[in-house]
Order: structure tokens, then sequence, then C-alpha cells
């Protein structure tokens, strides 16, 4: 289940990568997408993918860090993000994220995260 600040972005799930839908709203200096929409999209894609490798009721997922590298400036178009777990342990993941626009190829951004991961007591 997407949080509800991806469903304000009207994000939505297209295979193995989180899409993000231009919109008006998600402009920032003129003709250029908002770079915080960016690093949210890819801050859900990140917790989506260690949520599912998880089981999404077994625990809970709270950022540690999240680093954001801008690329390239992001043109008013539609903007995907695919997570890719690097490393699950006990207690923190570290997640790669990539986000780009038409080409997969032509990133406009990279986010590394390590994300703590809360499980759920037996006895709960």
């Amino acid at each position: 289940m997407l949080p509800p600040y991806a469903a304000m972005l009207g994000l939505r799930l297209d295979g193995r990568a989180l899409v993000m839908p231009y919109s008006y709203a998600l402009i920032g200096s003129p003709g250029r997408l908002h770079g915080g929409s960016v690093a949210g999209l890819m801050e859900i894609a990140g917790n989506l993918a260690v949520r599912s490798a998880l089981g999404e009721d077994q625990a809970q997922v709270k950022p540690i860090n999240v680093t954001v590298d801008y690329l390239r400036e992001g043109a008013l178009e539609d903007t995907y993000a695919e997570a890719i777990l690097m490393r699950m342990g006990r207690r923190v993941a570290n997640v790669r994220v990539e986000a780009w626009q038409g080409d997969r190829t032509r990133l406009i951004a990279a986010a590394r995260m390590n994300l703590l991961i809360i499980r759920q007591s037996a006895t709960a």
C-alpha cells in the first residue's frame, strides 16, 4: 500500500518502477521539475522495495539517511524510479534508487538510503 504522500504525488506502480506522472504542482524553477518531488519519489521507491522484501506486515521501515545526487535537470514529464536492494540486514537495509525520464540509461538522480527495520515482536 502506498503512503498518503504517494497519493498526493499521484504515484503508481508500473512493473518494478514507481511512476510519478507530470503535474503542474511538481514545477520548481520555471520549466523544471522540483527536486523535492524527485527525492520523495525515490524515498518511497526505496521504502517499498524493503517492505516488499520483508512482507508488508512484518515490520516498519524508517529512514536513517537518504542521500540524493541530482545528475541532470528534470523535465516536465513523467518520472520513473526503481530501487535496488543492495543489502538486507536484520536491522538495516541498504538501498540504491535510480530515477529517470524517457531514457532509462540517462538518470536524472540517484539515491543511497539506509533504512531502519523495526520488526514487530511475536508477543505484540
